[in-house]
């Protein structure tokens, strides 16, 4: 089935890198009016650069639900929303070592961030009677990873969240969404400690990482008009680490 995007506004929480970055160059790549949102701003002028007048950088703190609110008052309606904005906190450490600082910082970025931005433009799709929202969750949301308290906790939030989403936008024309990715290779993934992406790849059948060419092909399926019958599921993309 052939999409036309180029009447679509996309907005991607978590552009300037990994995961958020190449979501952003394939929906530039077929016409969409992209926002890019990412605290950085830099990596956000560079890639508008590259996708020029198809993609329009935006800074903000997801996180804090008065900015998200103030930026999404500033541009026209939203089609589809991709949330991508997350971090890992310190890693490689059992729960009774975290700080509690960290474990929050990590839960206001990746729960608390897609809450925010979900909130600010579910109103206005259910109100058109059209809109694809998805957060990128992961695999650690559904199973755990030892080491990783914060992280998976947060994308419990999320995939619980979607749920919840999913089931009150039903029938409206609006579908919510999560993808739950194994590990994908990300500057993200490449930054934590060796021995914590060994414990994860361990654990794919496939034996390797997900790619980011295979995220996105994933991606601009569930946000697609065609994918019209799926709400508050949490789509696998973990080399059979997950079959549920």
């Amino acid at each position: 089935m052939h999409q036309d995007w180029t009447t679509q506004n996309v907005v991607v929480t978590g552009a300037a890198s990994g995961l958020g970055r190449a979501i952003c160059d394939r929906f530039a790549l077929l016409k969409a009016r992209v926002y890019g949102v990412d605290l950085h701003e830099h990596p956000l002028a560079d890639i508008q650069r590259t996708l020029a007048r198809n993609f329009l950088p935006i800074v903000c703190d997801v996180g804090l639900w008065a900015p998200v609110r103030q930026m999404f008052s500033g541009f026209g309606p939203v089609d589809v929303l991709i949330n991508c904005a997350g971090v890992t906190g310190h890693t490689n450490m059992k729960s009774h070592e975290t700080e509690p600082a960290d474990v929050e910082q990590v839960l206001r970025v990746n729960f608390f961030g897609s809450y925010h931005t979900s909130k600010a433009v579910l109103p206005g799709m259910i109100e058109r009677g059209y809109g694809r929202v998805l957060h990128i969750a992961s695999i650690a949301g559904k199973e755990g990873n030892a080491g990783m308290l914060a992280y998976s906790a947060s994308k419990a939030a999320v995939i619980g969240m979607t749920k919840v989403q999913g089931k009150e936008v039903a029938g409206t024309g609006v579908t919510v969404n999560a993808l739950a990715p194994a590990v994908i290779q990300t500057p993200m993934v490449e930054a934590l400690p060796a021995e914590q992406v060994t414990y994860m790849t361990s654990k794919i059948p496939m034996g390797r990482c997900g790619t980011l060419e295979e995220l996105v092909a994933m991606v601009e399926f569930i946000v697609s008009p065609a994918c019209s019958f799926t709400t508050g599921f949490t789509f696998d993309l973990t080399g059979g680490r997950a079959t549920y």
